[in-house]
This record gives C-alpha cells, sequence and structure tokens, in this order.
C-alpha cells in the first residue's frame, strides 16, 4: 500500500492510495468502511497514529481500500498535495553516512571523507529539517555549498530493541525516498554532520510510505538522483556497505527503537561536491526516486 498525508482544502488526512484516488482514511474508518476494527470507531489522526496500531492497524486500511470503489471518500490524487508521510517525527531522522563504496572514494578524492568505514556511522536530522514531496529546498544564507544526497529511507513500525537482524523486517513498517540536502561548507567548517544537514528543509521525503510488502527485498532496488532532468546519482541498494539488517541491528543494541523512527540508509556516488556539474543553486530542481517506492521533486529557492 502507498499510504500518505496530504491536505486537500484547508483539511489534512492521513490516506491510502487508490488507483488514481487517495481514500480519506480519517473518515473512512469512523465510517467503518470494509468493517474497520469490528465496529469501533477508532480514526487515527495522523501517520504516526495509524503505525501506533500496528498490523491490525495496516490490515484495515487494507479491507477499507478494497471497499472504496466509488465511495465518497475518494479525492482525485492530483487533486490533494501530498505533505511528507510523516510530516512531524517524533525524534530525530537517523541517517548513515558513508554508507556506498564510491561515495567514499569521491568524498576521499575531495579532501571530504576517511577510508571505508569498519562500521556504520550515525548521525541525525531534525524534526525540524522535514519537507514534503514537491515542497520547496530553501537555500539558506549561511551556506555558499548547498549539495544533494539521494537515500533511501525506512520507517520503524514496532518498538524494538536489541533486535537480531535475521528479525529487522519485522521491525519495518515500509519505505520512502529521502533526500539528504546537505551545506558542504558548515559540514567542513564545524567538523561534523549535524550542524550543515539539519537546516529547515533539509530532508524532503515521500512521496508515500510504501508498506514493506509492496517493495519486497529493499537490498535489490534501483536509486537515482537527477538535477534539472540530468542524471547525477544511480545506483542500486545492494551497493550499500551496510545494510538494512545491519544497520538496524547494530544502533538498537542496547537503544529503544520507536514506532515511526525515520532511517535514511546513505548515498551513492555523484553528488555535487564531486561531479562536474557541480553543486545546487536557487532555481534548480532536484528529483530523487527509488525503484517500487516512488520519487520526489523539490526546487531550491533562495531564502528570503
Amino acid at each position: 500500500m502507498k499510504l500518505v498525508t496530504y491536505r486537500y482544502g484547508k483539511v489534512v488526512s492521513i490516506g491510502v492510495v487508490v488507483g488514481d484516488d487517495v481514500l480519506d482514511l480519517n473518515t473512512a474508518f469512523k465510517a467503518h468502511l470494509g468493517g474497520s476494527f469490528k465496529g469501533k470507531k477508532v480514526a487515527p489522526l495522523d501517520m504516526l497514529g495509524l503505525l501506533d496500531l500496528g498490523s491490525k492497524g495496516l490490515s484495515e486500511v487494507k479491507k477499507a481500500a478494497k471497499a472504496a470503489e466509488g465511495s465518497k471518500y475518494l479525492t482525485p490524487l492530483k487533486k490533494a498535495k501530498l505533505m511528507a508521510p510523516i510530516p512531524r517525527p517524533r525524534k530525530n531522522i537517523v541517517c548513515l553516512g558513508l554508507n556506498y563504496a564510491e561515495h567514499v572514494k569521491e568524498g576521499k578524492s575531495a579532501g571530504a571523507a576517511p577510508n571505508l568505514p569498519p562500521v556504520p556511522i550515525y548521525f541525525t536530522k531534525p524534526p525540524t529539517a522535514v519537507a514534503g514531496p514537491y515542497d520547496d529546498i530553501v537555500y539558506p544564507k549561511v551556506t555558499e555549498k548547498l549539495d544533494y544526497e539521494a537515500e533511501l529511507a525506512f520507517v520503524i513500525g514496532k518498538k524494538g530493541k536489541n533486535i537480531p537482524e535475521d528479525k529487522v523486517y519485522d521491525y519495518i513498517a515500509g519505505y520512502m525516498a529521502f533526500d539528504d540536502v546537505s551545506a558542504r561548507d558548515l559540514q567542513k567548517n564545524h567538523q561534523q554532520w549535524y550542524r550543515g544537514k539539519s537546516i529547515d528543509t533539509f530532508a524532503p521525503m515521500g512521496p508515500y510510505l510504501v508498506t514493506k510488502d509492496e517493495v519486497g527485498d529493499p537490498q535489490d532496488l534501483d536509486l537515482w538522483c537527477k538535477v534539472n532532468g540530468v542524471e547525477r546519482q544511480h545506483t542500486n541498494t545492494s551497493d550499500m556497505i551496510f545494510n538494512i539488517k545491519k544497520i538496524v541491528a547494530v544502533l538498537s543494541a542496547g537503544i529503544t527503537l520507536e514506532v515511526g523512527d525515520i532511517f535514511a540508509t546513505g548515498t551513492p556516488s555523484g553528488v555535487g561536491m564531486a561531479h562536474p556539474l557541480g553543486l545546487l543553486k536557487p532555481g534548480d530542481v532536484v528529483e530523487v526516486g527509488v525503484e517500487k517506492v516512488g520519487s520526489i521533486k523539490n526546487k531550491v529557492v533562495a531564502e528570503k
């Protein structure tokens, strides 16, 4: 399923994509469409509330979607404004640095990266960095070196700690496309990644939260980025140094992961700081896509 958070008129709702339409889950659940929750009026207000319902909640979404054909709860997808699937995460977004070998090599040649990491490198972005799949990326006045990073993101769907690698997929709800927007000069000047990657609008994501049953093997997905229609990055997630199982198993050792936690899995080679076409500038349009997951498209605009 493709789960969305969207605005229609002045109302923000959560929904599921049904063909060329989106089903409003708030009202569909209240109306028990498809027999939702055996008559109980359970209507989660947002995506986090839906994920909190666990596998049972997603099962009810499937029932509602099947019963929705021709219903009054459907809105044409083209009339809905898609927002980030999780517009306001409860916690910081967990990101992976240096997780594709070719990206490490290009960074090293540019004097910005060490050797291949022996363990996963984690950093975070705050909830305030989140942007929608078609929102503008604001080029802030505090940087002169703005860059893109195409990534696959996933969302935790079940609380867990000390999760073994062979159980990791049981804890994942679904996947999104993600752009780890970065201010390279701030990264260098502050000698760490948080400052240069945490600015408002530096975490565009979406367009959907695609449930894991639709994606299949997340370690065999094409991942790409285009700037102004010209391809800059292209790889397959099989090229990750540390796969999703390892990413979760290592971080969850002693650390509780909670429903709605977002992980971004790192970017391949082809970023602007090492690409012949260079860094981003106001007016550029960045598109990040993931096979089976969808693509996001964001215009770069100068801060006013």
